[in-house]
């Protein structure tokens, strides 16, 4: 039988908890926790000690739909990093504003990543867009004739420095939307 090394890791962890468990429990103790309880405090270790999750390549293209869509009001936006902001909003992943400085200099709500998706952001000093296609490094973000699409591997870009990477950190209970989608499916 094979298992993925996702599901020995679950495995492992597991048994690991179950252990710990059964070891607390053959000490006398005063506390009666049935086992119900065990598995409450279990999963909430295990979530509080969980890898964030990211915005997936399916969420990457809600984002880039958000951006196409013309309830953006995308010529409205003052500059780039608020059309991204206003982008993110639409999309349903919600972040306080960032300038693209700070943005660049990393933010508690995106997380580095050295292989972009669509979706992810694309950031330089002074200057943020959208992923749209990494195979043809494009991007959408605000440019001087207005909202568009530009290879970020082009001339003008690179003057501007390394271009950094950034993924979406989906965190707490305002992400939930994905479970309804899923309930919706079933009724």
């Amino acid at each position: 039988m094979r298992f993925s090394a996702k599901t020995a890791g679950a495995l492992t962890l597991c048994g690991v908890a179950f252990s710990a468990s059964f070891a607390q429990r053959s000490q006398p103790a005063e506390s009666s926790d049935t086992p119900a309880q065990v598995h409450q405090q279990l999963h909430r270790e295990h979530t509080r000690h969980a890898a964030p999750a990211v915005l997936s390549p399916d969420d990457g293209l809600s984002v880039i739909a958000a951006a196409l869509d013309a309830r953006v009001k995308a010529a409205r936006q003052p500059d780039c990093s608020h059309l991204v902001h206003a982008i993110y909003l639409q999309a349903g992943f919600p972040y306080p504003y960032a300038s693209s400085s700070d943005l660049y200099d990393g933010t508690d709500e995106f997380q580095r990543v050295t292989h972009p998706q669509p979706g992810d952001l694309v950031v330089w000093p002074g200057h943020v867009g959208i992923v749209v296609n990494p195979a043809q490094r494009a991007f959408f973000s605000r440019l001087r004739r207005g909202p568009g699409i530009d290879a970020y591997d082009a001339e003008y870009w690179k003057q501007r420095g390394q271009a950094r990477f950034y993924r979406y950190v989906k965190t707490g209970p305002a992400h939930m939307a994905t479970p309804r989608l899923v309930s919706q499916r079933h009724k």
